[in-house]
């Protein structure tokens, strides 16, 4: 796969050939322990030029690199997994944020609101099935109330419109089966088919001179002045790799611009930037998060989104719904540990859900749903939230980080793309695009 995509971009741009290794002079300026690649062993590996590299192929990364495409670039989009949006992507509840949780004037708050004007947009212009169904927020306790207007003053400072808090019987009109005692309503909140959206964004980006190469991975990069130069080698080569061998890259690619998506790899890859200090590196944590399917019920018992206060972590064991009509709840919070670099490139996290996970969940979404019937749970999915913050650690907003922060001028790093990042994939995009590009 990685051989084709390079001839592909190659004929895009009327082919200047690869680079012989002696084409430009070597300078290493920091040395890192226990790196698989360096750039002493990069230097008999065959080197190309590129305009712009997009890492990761998640709903994000898919987003810059057809925004950076629409701007007249030539992007080159390379990922581990043998297609786009396996990871987190494809892991979430799939639901359009209205902007209400995060703190105001944070990377968050700005771009979750403007991601949602613009994928309620972009969905209705390209015929994404999607559907704006409203959320309830609920307190089902006296002590939650204030916390439910501490919600709402934010949401209405970010400029979330039409937000309302209800009565326990106006919330009971609405949905039957909710048990509360007050509701924040959000009617800008919704639902989305996260595939169709990835795929809708693939499509765009391939017909403005994108091209995709997949079971490719980047193990690292080295820098020579203020360029970065990417080690790439194809997924095969890591997946029976032997930890006490040097893993060579096969390529390496000189980008005017690269920007790192990589999401739950993404400070795992930004720490192999040989020559990158390190400090600004933030620590990355893992958060896994499992979901339930509702099962045994003829007729849905919920038309709105429906979440609790949040929780440590997360925003809550919650309602959602898709577009087929079948309601899930989730996601729970359990902080993994002990992932190697290679494993977070290749995606190798359990995503296995244990039936018996369910005990946990009955009791938390019966404060909300008191009707749920025992044995009506069914293990659904898994998915991983790359943090930037551990546990009993308050939230932390998006990193995107450019040469203010590193001083390398062609690099950004997305770290700690989490919730509400499908929402404010456009937003993120056009912020990347408008900021970096040259």
């Amino acid at each position: 796969m990685m051989k084709y995509a390079f001839e592909c971009l190659l004929r895009k741009r009327n082919s200047k050939g690869i680079l012989p290794s002696s084409s430009s002079s070597r300078r290493c300026i920091v040395q890192k322990k226990n790196l698989c690649s360096s750039s002493q062993t990069a230097r008999t590996v065959p080197r190309e030029r590129v305009e712009c590299v997009v890492i990761g192929a998640g709903v994000v990364g898919l987003a810059v690199a057809r925004e950076v495409a629409l701007r007249g670039r030539q992007v080159l989009v390379l990922d581990s997994a043998p297609t786009f949006g396996t990871a987190t992507s494809s892991r979430n509840s799939e639901v359009i944020h209205a902007g209400i949780y995060y703190p105001p004037n944070s990377l968050k708050a700005i771009l979750c609101v403007r991601g949602r004007e613009m994928l309620y947009k972009y969905c209705s212009e390209h015929n994404i099935p999607h559907k704006q169904i409203g959320k309830l927020i609920v307190a089902t306790g006296a002590s939650e109330i204030p916390k439910l207007d501490d919600l709402m003053n934010r949401g209405i400072q970010n400029g979330v419109d039409g937000l309302r808090k209800i009565e326990a019987s106006e919330a009971k009109r609405m949905e039957p089966e909710l048990q509360c005692v007050k509701a924040l309503l959000s009617p800008a909140s919704g639902i989305v088919d996260t595939h169709s959206l990835m795929l809708s964004l693939v499509g765009e980006a391939e017909s403005h001179r994108t091209t995709f190469s997949y079971n490719t991975t980047v193990i690292g990069a080295h820098l020579e002045g203020n360029r970065i130069y990417l080690h790439v080698s194809e997924t095969k080569h890591l997946e029976n790799w032997n930890v006490r061998n040097l893993l060579l890259p096969e390529l390496v690619l000189i980008p005017e611009l690269v920007v790192n998506s990589t999401g739950l790899s993404a400070t795992a890859l930004a720490n192999r930037f040989e020559g990158l200090n390190s400090g600004v590196v933030p620590s990355g944590y893992y958060a896994r998060g499992c979901y339930f399917t509702l099962s045994n019920t003829r007729i849905r018992p919920f038309n709105h989104l429906i979440y609790p206060i949040p929780e440590d972590g997360g925003l809550g064991v919650h309602v959602t719904l898709d577009l087929d009509g079948q309601v899930r709840f989730g996601p729970d919070v359990e902080w993994i540990e002990g992932i190697d670099d290679i494993s977070s490139f290749l995606n190798r996290f359990d995503y296995s859900v244990c039936v018996n996970r369910s005990k946990r969940f009955y009791p938390e979404i019966r404060k909300y749903y008191p009707n749920l019937k025992d044995g009506s749970l069914e293990p659904g999915y898994a998915g991983i939230r790359p943090k930037l913050s551990g546990p009993r650690q308050s939230p932390v907003d998006f990193l995107i980080q450019g040469e203010d922060a590193h001083g390398v001028p062609s690099l950004v790093n997305l770290f700690g793309i989490e919730s509400p990042g499908l929402t404010s994939s456009l937003a993120i995009a056009e912020h990347v695009a408008a900021r970096y590009l040259k």
